[in-house]
């Protein structure tokens, strides 16, 4: 048994509509063991439209901490990629939240 749970902030159709289509979602939350993270999941078209807007305003691109990208910003597909992720121990490298409110999150 994988020690690794997805979880939304909203877990709603409408959500996950939105998401798809702005090409990320800022509210999804991983569990491993007893450590949550935060990640940023983006699809590829949205990082290169960020990136070319922050490029030509800024004249540089922030990347965001804890991006994960994926084909589409959907559930499955974010699932897919972090159990993958999770697999390949990429969640050993990132920082840990030191709170969140549990009561909060909708596990998918």
């Amino acid at each position: 048994m994988e020690k690794i749970e997805v979880y939304f902030l909203d877990d709603s159709e409408s959500a996950e509509f939105e998401a798809i289509q702005k090409g990320y979602r800022l509210d999804v939350y991983i569990k491993v063991e007893q450590r949550y993270y935060n990640v940023r999941v983006y699809d590829l078209i949205r990082l290169k439209q960020d990136f070319d807007d922050e490029v030509e305003s800024d004249g540089y691109y922030f990347i965001e901490p804890n991006l994960i990208l994926v084909k589409e910003v959907n559930r499955e597909e974010i699932k897919y990629t972090v159990y993958n992720l999770y697999k390949q121990r990429y969640f050993d490298y990132l920082k840990p939240l030191e709170y969140i409110d549990e009561s909060e999150l909708k596990r998918v």
